[in-house]
């Protein structure tokens, strides 16, 4: 798995259906920072802690083939509002910058990139509340988004339909506001898409939604759009980092789906691995969606 450093990167993996050996545990949890390696361990779920442990070596991954890092010396740190950056220094300044983001919900854990350019991602698998009716879900969101919003959402033929629209409209969000680093405190209803294409098939990416910002249409963002599959949309937020560069080099692509053997195939581990990592998670709950 290489990656060009004048192309974007989109990656996903289906933790859900990822059944770790004790050999695949060892070596992934190892080769993770230890404040990383804390939190991962601390979840209650398998599931939480494969999602949260795949996004880092994605992560890993990526930044040390993108700048010729040894992978044990890429350097994570978030920001205050969590948001993952390199911290590494010493960086060549040929090779330009990388922005990156992950997200995870459903099955699956993304992982988007792009040189020269501002990065949000977000994924979400389309699913009935679990403990409410359709409408009465919509009810408690209703103020997530705009008049407007709420028109499209609730125009589809049926609830399952209207629960897909859903899903694309936080997508958007969540990937704008990732992308700008603002958090999740950020004011949603601010933040406005029109949809254009209402159906997206998998495997298509779809560009042509369009962004308000306080109620006025805003130039230099682009949203990607697509599904890894049936259920999971996921939405990409990318903005030029300067005011001068343009989409014209961009190439729109699809997430291609990786493997575990992909992501740990040039993996270093930062510290010798235990046996008790392995018998902490296989005590761990499984989480039913």
């Amino acid at each position: 798995m290489r990656f060009s450093r004048m192309e974007g990167i989109r990656l996903a993996f289906n933790f859900g259906f990822w059944k770790p050996t004790k050999q695949e545990w060892l070596l992934g949890i190892s080769c993770v920072q230890p404040e990383e390696k804390e939190r991962i361990m601390n979840f209650v779920y398998k599931k939480d802690a494969k999602s949260a442990l795949i996004g880092r070596l994605l992560m890993r991954k990526v930044l040390s083939g993108h700048f010729n890092l040894p992978y044990n010396e890429v350097i994570l740190k978030r920001t205050s509002k969590g948001k993952p950056y390199l911290a590494n220094e010493t960086i060549e300044p040929s090779l330009g910058n990388l922005s990156f983001n992950i997200s995870h919900q459903g099955d699956f854990t993304v992982l988007a990139a792009e040189p020269n350019m501002t990065v949000g991602v977000d994924v979400m698998k389309t699913a009935y509340p679990s403990s409410s009716t359709v409408p009465s879900f919509f009810h408690t969101m209703r103020k997530q988004f705009t008049a407007d919003e709420w028109q499209t959402i609730k125009s589809q033929g049926c609830e399952w339909k209207q629960l897909q629209m859903f899903c694309r409209h936080w997508c958007l969000k969540e990937s704008y506001v990732k992308a700008t680093g603002f958090g999740i405190g950020h004011d949603l209803q601010a933040v406005e898409f029109k949809i254009n294409t209402i159906q997206i098939h998998p495997q298509t990416v779809v560009c042509d939604t369009q962004f308000f910002l306080d109620g006025k249409a805003v130039d230099g963002w682009k949203f990607e759009e697509s599904k890894l599959d049936n259920l999971h949309q996921v939405a990409v937020a990318l903005c030029p980092s300067h005011k001068n560069k343009e989409y014209g080099s961009l190439r729109i692509q699809n997430f291609v789906e990786v493997q575990f053997a992909d992501i740990v195939s040039s993996a270093v581990p930062l510290f010798p691995s235990l046996e008790s990592d392995w018998t902490e998670f296989e005590s761990k709950r499984e989480k039913v969606n």
